[in-house]
């Protein structure tokens, strides 16, 4: 049950604030957040549980397993928000708008890790 809440709250903050940041950047279409939000559910699970399920055999390496597993996260929006570019409709590039979004999201989750 308790990885499942770790699943549920990493999304929902996720989404939180990846959502928000979209809008800032001009993604303000039902259909553009919508595909910021489906993207995230592709990404963010797969994420979190591989670095649940690796992270106690990773020892020194988590660090860098984890910003690899990001960095494919990365990759991996970009390249649905460049696909869906046109419904997206953002001030950003398709790559850049999921480098920056993911990245404000990890921070946030390294300071409420740090705070709890």
């Amino acid at each position: 049950m308790e990885i499942l809440i770790s699943f549920a709250v990493s999304l929902g903050l996720t989404l939180l604030i990846e959502l928000s940041l979209a809008a800032l950047f001009k993604v303000r279409t039902k259909r553009g957040l919508l595909i910021v939000l489906l993207a995230n559910v592709l990404t963010n699970p797969a994420v979190v549980f591989l670095c649940m399920a690796l992270g106690p055999f990773l020892g020194k390496f988590y660090l860098p397993f984890q910003l690899l597993a990001e960095a494919v996260a990365v990759f991996v929006e970009g390249c649905v928000y460049r696909q869906f570019q046109a419904d997206l409709r953002a001030s950003l590039r398709p790559f850049l708008l999921s480098l920056v979004l993911n990245a404000c999201s990890y921070g946030a989750g390294l300071v409420l890790n740090f705070l709890l």
